[in-house]
């Protein structure tokens, strides 16, 4: 017991001028009470990301190989295999709030004040078979999209226990090859609905109906629904409504372009997706 004694003594005397310092106080429970987080967080984030390799299994399997996910442009090589992005993910503020109602509020926005510009290259997505044949089928390769981020905000709602996305974005430019069809895409865009009756005018963040001119947006309500099939549990997508513009500067087929491709004003609307697994 004397050594134990020793040991609290000598910890105490150490500790001592640590608390001196930083001058602790016991605080009573009134105090306490009045110690909350009234302004929220916010983190400022930058970050690059590669993967070697996703795999969903079922009975077989589908591998999705070299995706890499950053900022500025999609590296390839001379042969036009994807090796990277030229850039890292940043310019990003994230605001995080709990409301007094309990909903959490996360609003992703720039530092800068403008998009938000993003890479994301993926080398291939194959289809493999795991019976012994070793067959397998290259659905895609060399998949590159480039583009901006305007907007996103999320909400998860306590009254309705759902997930609420409000999203912006554009594609400035996408290349593929869908390898299984012998069919590749060539800059493809993909802009807001006011994108080619403006020429490609820019956004003004003082007149908010310019969104539409280069950003594509929608909301998208994710939460628990009810399948029709079978009655029970299943994930419930919803987007009312979405819209944009698109462009295909080329589809090749046979390594040959056929010619590009406009699409002005497409509107998905009423959109409702359930997701659930089956036997």
């Amino acid at each position: 017991m004397k050594g134990l004694k020793k040991i609290a003594l000598a910890t105490a005397v150490a500790a001592a001028p640590f608390a001196a310092q930083a001058d602790l106080k016991a605080l009573d429970d009134t105090t306490m009470s009045n110690v909350t987080g009234q302004r929220g967080v916010t983190i400022e984030l930058e970050t690059e990301v590669s993967i070697g390799e996703f795999r969903y299994t079922d009975d077989g399997y589908l591998a999705v190989n070299d995706i890499f996910i950053g900022g500025g442009s999609v590296e390839k090589d001379v042969n036009g295999t994807v090796t990277g992005v030229s850039g890292k993910l940043d310019d990003l503020l994230i605001d995080i709030d709990v409301e007094a109602d309990g909903d959490a509020v996360i609003d992703v926005h720039s530092i800068s004040g403008g998009a938000i510009d993003f890479a994301v290259g993926v080398g291939s997505a194959s289809l493999h078979a795991t019976d012994g044949s070793n067959d397998s089928t290259l659905l895609a390769s060399n998949i590159g999209i480039e583009g901006n981020l305007g907007l996103l905000n999320i909400r998860v709602d306590t009254a309705t226990d759902n997930l609420i996305m409000n999203v912006g974005f554009n594609v400035t430019d996408m290349d593929m090859d869908v390898d299984f069809l012998g069919v590749n895409v060539r800059d493809m865009r993909v802009m807001g609905a006011n994108f080619l009756e403006t020429g490609g005018a820019g956004f003004d963040k003082a007149d908010p109906s310019t969104f539409a001119n280069l950003f594509a947006s929608a909301t998208v309500t994710v939460g628990k629904g009810t399948s029709a099939a079978t009655g029970g549990d299943a994930l419930s997508i919803s987007i009312p409504n979405f819209a944009a513009d698109m462009t295909i500067g080329a589809v090749e087929i046979g390594g040959e372009s056929i010619g590009a491709f406009t699409i002005d004003n497409l509107v998905v609307s009423g959109t409702n997706m359930k997701v659930y697994g089956h036997q």
